[in-house]
């Protein structure tokens, strides 16, 4: 037995060293502060890259470097301070409806090594940045899916010429009241026509007859679902709005999703934008201010709701049928009414909408029309030591004007201050959220203790692989040695896999990764100590070679197996650091197996395989 190493086992050693060493080699030049520039939903439009290259170029800011990656442009700066100068900047020379800008982190390794790959990203709690754990309103979006149903019920109503009938949608029932049973009936077949997704009941109580109506469960669970997807796409919407890059946007259960926004450190923004469900609607004024006042006192007409209004607080009356809704809105940003200087919001409507605000407006022209603006939030309150949240919704009419012409695809609204004027665009142009959240958890990891994690983390994986060198070469002498290549040979492999997944490495990933380097070790001593038993029994050094790796094989594999097991466990189980964990566990496993009992089997063959040596330096 001569443990010669076969050709295709050096080449594939080879070809794997390489090829992780080359993969990894970006992780050592770091990163530079940049901020890109991009089209929002489509190409970066070329006069607008020019407008920011300009516009940087004039700055007083030095050595700032440009790139163009994957139709989008990239100004590399030369300090974090530099950064926020430059991202303003931009802010300032680009048009919101079409660009965005956003801080990033880009990779300071040459050209030539950036076409091959790229280093592997920095989580929360290494780079700094805000985490959100954010609770979505189930019971609002399954009220919302109700509501629905109310107007088309009214409708068929109305078009059966059925009078006195009153329907609503109050805690998780819709109800239709009639007078005469008769009626009852007859809209009964109507109504289960339309209505597919309910599960509807007949009563009586007292003098009038009713017809109710839930939800299936069926259709709960499709709402439930459609709700959080909606929240998640809007979300991630909102998101790009804010000039955000490398974004984390999860869903956790059911009910829950994780929003993870490396660099930003203003969490009361981040906050507003996320939480926020304002919308615009669009309504015609009803009546005179005669009319007002006696809906002030009680006296509503049925044809109408009342409002007040933002600026004084007083009463005014809205017709309930609705000219365009914020669903409608298919862009808007935020500027200045030409005329008053005031801060405007303006809108362009999709083709829908603007018929319908065409028709309406053509009918209406000298009446007054109304912009309602309308927002949902959480408010938690302790109840006999529970917490109890109640879904509160306000609004309020910021604008009434005069309809001096016939209104289309583009108009403006006035009545905000410039900071809600520029929020309100956002909203409108990332959509409204299908119900609302709330948000639960929230953390926030500043950028030097970020820093001061790495530093630790970086020390305490190097400190460890020193220590368990340094043991390793004093107890098992030339085998500690190349045990050590070997598991210098696992670190790199670890980074280089990270790095073509594009992972995320997060603080509890450089646990992970210390531990199966201490795995990565115990491999070589079950191998080292199976080949001093072989020795001990007489054995020649090839034949206890050979079976120190063939009889330690299985119970390496049976103890990395079961490992691997638990790391899968946590990454489905696990959320946040865990999955962080989970991940270079998993990987740190496949790559230990690999350099313990191949990549050291390749090397110890190398040195010793076809020599009559009469011991071994272990």
């Amino acid at each position: 037995m001569t443990n010669n190493n076969p050709l295709w086992k050096i080449l594939l050693l080879g070809a794997v060293l390489i090829t992780g060493a080359v993969i990894a080699l970006p992780n050592l030049f770091g990163n530079d502060p940049a901020v890109q520039v991009s089209g929002r939903g489509q190409d970066l439009r070329p006069e607008q890259a020019r407008l920011v290259r300009e516009a940087l170029e004039e700055s007083d800011l030095q050595g700032v470097e440009f790139r163009d990656e994957d139709n989008r442009l990239v100004a590399l700066v030369q300090s974090e301070e530099d950064q926020l100068k430059a991202y303003d900047i931009a802010r300032s020379v680009i048009e919101p409806a079409t660009t965005t800008a956003a801080l990033n982190l880009v990779s300071a390794s040459p050209g030539w090594l950036r076409n091959i790959s790229n280093p592997m990203y920095l989580g929360l709690d290494l780079r700094g940045g805000v985490h959100f754990l954010m609770q979505v309103d189930m019971e609002a979006a399954l009220a919302s899916a109700l509501e629905r149903y109310v107007s088309d019920w009214k409708r068929e109503v109305r078009s059966e010429r059925i009078r006195g009938t009153s329907i609503q949608q109050k805690n998780g029932r819709l109800t239709a009241r009639f007078r005469e049973e008769d009626q009852r009936d007859k809209m009964w077949e109507v109504f289960g026509e339309e209505g597919f997704d309910l599960d509807m009941s007949q009563r009586e109580e007292g003098e009038y007859f009713y017809v109710d109506a839930v939800l299936t469960q069926q259709a709960e669970d499709t709402e439930r679902r459609s709700a959080l997807q909606q929240n998640i796409i809007t979300l991630r919407n909102r998101i790009n709005e804010l000039g955000v890059s490398e974004p984390v946007i999860q869903q956790q259960g059911l009910d829950r999703i994780v929003v993870q926004l490396p660099g930003v450190q203003d969490t009361a923004r981040a906050k507003e934008i996320l939480g926020a469900t304002a919308t615009l609607e669009y309504r015609l004024v009803y009546g005179s201010y005669a009319d007002w006042a006696d809906a002030a006192n009680g006296s509503v007409p049925s044809g109408a709701r009342l409002y007040t209004v933002r600026e004084d607080g007083s009463p005014i009356l809205l017709n309930r049928d609705i000219i365009v809704t914020g669903d409608q809105i298919k862009d808007a940003s935020s500027g200045f009414d030409q005329q008053s200087g005031s801060p405007a919001v303006f809108v362009n409507l999709d083709g829908a909408g603007a018929r319908r605000m065409q028709d309406v407006t053509q009918e209406n022209v000298g009446n007054l029309m109304a912009v309602v603006f309308s927002e949902n939030r959480v408010d938690t309150t302790i109840v006999d030591g529970e917490e109890v949240r109640k879904t509160v919704k306000t609004e309020e009419v910021i604008n009434t004007a005069t309809i001096r012409d016939v209104l289309s695809h583009r108009f403006q609204t006035t009545g905000l201050d410039g900071r809600e004027a520029t929020d309100l665009a956002l909203l409108l142009r990332a959509g409204a959220l299908k119900a609302p959240v709330e948000i639960v958890e929230e953390r926030t990891i500043g950028p030097s203790l970020g820093k001061d994690n790495i530093k630790q983390g970086f020390l305490s994986a190097v400190a460890g692989l020193a220590l368990v060198l340094v043991f390793m070469t004093w107890y098992y002498r030339l085998f500690g040695v190349i045990a050590g290549i070997a598991l210098v040979v696992n670190v790199v492999l670890i980074v280089a896999v990270l790095s073509l997944l594009q992972a995320t490495l997060t603080l509890p990933g450089i646990a992970g990764i210390v531990l199966t380097t201490g795995m990565a070790v115990d491999a070589n001593v079950l191998i080292f100590e199976r080949i001093r038993e072989e020795l001990r029994a007489g054995s020649s050094t090839q034949a206890a070679i050979s079976a120190g790796y063939d009889k330690a094989f299985v119970t390496i594999a049976d103890a990395n197996i079961t490992t691997l097991i638990a790391a899968v466990v946590l990454f489905g189980l696990g959320t946040g650091p865990i999955k962080g964990f989970a991940i270079t566990l998993c990987i740190g496993i496949l790559t230990s197996m690999f350099t313990a009992i191949f990549a050291s089997r390749v090397f110890v063959n190398a040195i010793y395989g076809g020599k009559r040596a009469a011991t071994l330096a272990i």
